[in-house]
């Protein structure tokens, strides 16, 4: 399988290069052109029960597509992401990654996709219930809105909630509000993400909520 992310930092794209009996997995409406020959098989995200979970509670599809090449010959399919943004290319090695709500893209069929508890302040702040996690050995593909980046965190960090996409499943995130309550509430910051903890986390540099603010008044 050879994988190329493309069109970045503004409307990243990936190619996938299919040899023959290889198969790469897909967040669901992820497809924007492949092989006529490529089989396409829906399946729930994670199992039945994970999917649900999933759908319904972190904002997740509840499907996700495995493209397989079942030719002779090597096939490509191209994936994109519902958001104008950079996408990042990770090589697992065993360990375990958590995502935000729709920062998933792609990953090789090795991986392991599971619904993991993010509490009831998560899923206030509009965040989700859940948060997705991805293990094993291969590789993941995910996105956001803007551009990526990491941080290194050696203690605390403080991330809105909106610009947090993925992070380390050791660092512990607690939910609050970005200052006392007035300031919360008529700074625009509303709630925000403490990190807590030593490892990696990613950000991204725009947040849909943040345009949907920007929107509202100019439109209504």
């Amino acid at each position: 399988m050879q994988a190329t992310i493309e069109g970045g930092p503004a409307f990243a794209y990936i190619n996938v290069d299919l040899n023959p009996g290889e198969t790469v997995v897909a967040e669901s409406d992820a497809m924007s052109s492949m092989a006529a020959d490529l089989d396409m098989d829906a399946k729930f995200n994670g199992g039945f029960f994970s999917g649900i979970l999933k759908k319904f509670f972190g904002g997740e599809s509840l499907f996700v597509n495995h493209f397989t090449n079942k030719t002779s010959d090597v096939r490509r399919v191209t994936l994109v992401q519902a958001t104008p943004g950079n996408m990042r290319e990770v090589q697992l090695g065993g360990e375990t990654i958590c995502l935000q709500p729709g920062a998933y893209v792609a990953s090789t069929p090795e991986l392991k996709l599971k619904a993991r508890w993010a509490g009831f302040k998560s899923w206030f702040s509009g965040e989700g219930l859940f948060k997705l996690t991805v293990s094993g050995t291969g590789t993941l593909w995910y996105g956001a809105y803007g551009e990526l980046l990491e941080k290194q965190v050696d203690g605390e960090y403080i991330v809105d909630t909106a610009h947090l996409v993925a992070y380390e499943p050791h660092m512990k995130l607690k939910i609050q509000l970005a200052g006392g309550l007035f300031s919360s509430l008529f700074s625009g910051e509303g709630f925000v993400t403490r990190i807590e903890g030593q490892g990696k986390i990613t950000i991204q540099t725009r947040s849909l909520s943040g345009l949907a603010g920007w929107l509202n008044p100019r439109l209504f």
